[in-house]
């Protein structure tokens, strides 16, 4: 792809203590599980963790070679407890898909 509107890949680098702020935790859902069959894995990610940050993260972290980032943004609902409104916190998801022959295991710890 070339041309004015191309993109160039930037490579991040990123501190060790950042790389353990990025990645939160690990998603364990029936919809994240399903996504370990297609080589997917999902973490919790702060609201400004960026995609080349993440990938940095998640290769630093855990040994492994990331092919693509999709990262999605969740509006905190509005709840109501004992008749007064209250609002979750807004939350940002990271589903990392790894290259073939890589794998995390999630169910251990770092």
């Amino acid at each position: 792809m070339s041309g004015p509107r191309a993109r160039k890949k930037q490579d991040v680098t990123v501190s060790r203590e950042r790389l353990y702020e990025v990645i939160r935790h690990p998603v364990v859902t029936e919809k994240s599980t399903l996504g370990s069959e297609h080589n997917q894995v999902t973490f919790r990610v702060p609201l400004d963790a960026s995609k080349p940050e993440i990938k940095a993260a998640v290769e630093g972290l855990f040994a492994v070679k990331v092919k693509a980032i999709n990262t999605m943004r969740q509006k905190g609902k509005i709840k109501r407890f004992r008749g007064r409104i209250g609002k979750r916190v807004d939350t940002k998801k990271a589903y990392v898909t790894l290259e073939e022959g890589h794998s995390i295991d999630v169910t251990t710890g770092i």
